[in-house]
């Protein structure tokens, strides 16, 4: 029973040092409509933004989602440059990952393994989930962020990520 104790204890201290907290990771604060905290959203935009650039590179190479695929490339680079300028603007410590997090490591080591059919199918399936997922963040942070700039520039954003969810929807199986 002690051994439990100092575990959770020991948890508990060392949450601030992880990553991400434990709530965002876990999907706890999503469930419950809880915006993240200002780091957490800005990991998670930066990990959003470059997932949908990497995965939809090696999309181009598909005729039916050329299109799409460089529309993401674009905003969503787009996207990561007015998260830069923001955090400068502000004068805000954080920086934003240069790399993704495992489990969209994991995402694109998928995508890389599949071809024709199986990767349209994937990418449409990861695109739709990316979507919803950065949706969620983003409506969370607008309502209840803790810095202000950030929750108007995610308050802004909402309508085209809505806009790239329904495209995503519209992708052909």
């Amino acid at each position: 029973m002690k051994k439990a104790y100092f575990l959770a204890i020991a948890l508990c201290f060392s949450t601030p040092a992880l990553a991400q907290s434990l709530p965002e990771r876990t999907g706890v604060n999503s469930m419950m409509g809880i915006a993240p905290k200002t780091d957490d959203f800005i990991q998670s935009v930066s990990w959003s933004d470059l997932f949908e650039i990497q995965s939809s590179q090696m999309a181009l190479s598909d005729p039916s989602l050329k299109t799409f695929a460089s529309r993401m490339i674009a905003e969503h680079q787009k996207t990561s440059a007015e998260l830069k300028q923001l955090l400068s603007v502000n004068n805000m410590a954080a920086t934003p990952p240069a790399s993704v997090d495992d489990t969209h490591k994991r995402k694109l080591d998928t995508l890389h393994g599949l071809h024709g059919d199986g990767f349209v199918r994937q990418y449409r399936k990861d695109q739709i989930s990316a979507h919803e997922d950065a949706l969620s963040l983003f409506r969370r942070y607008a309502k209840s962020g803790e810095n202000e700039a950030l929750k108007k520039w995610a308050g802004d954003t909402i309508p085209t990520l809505e806009e790239h969810l329904k495209m995503a929807e519209s992708l052909s199986e």
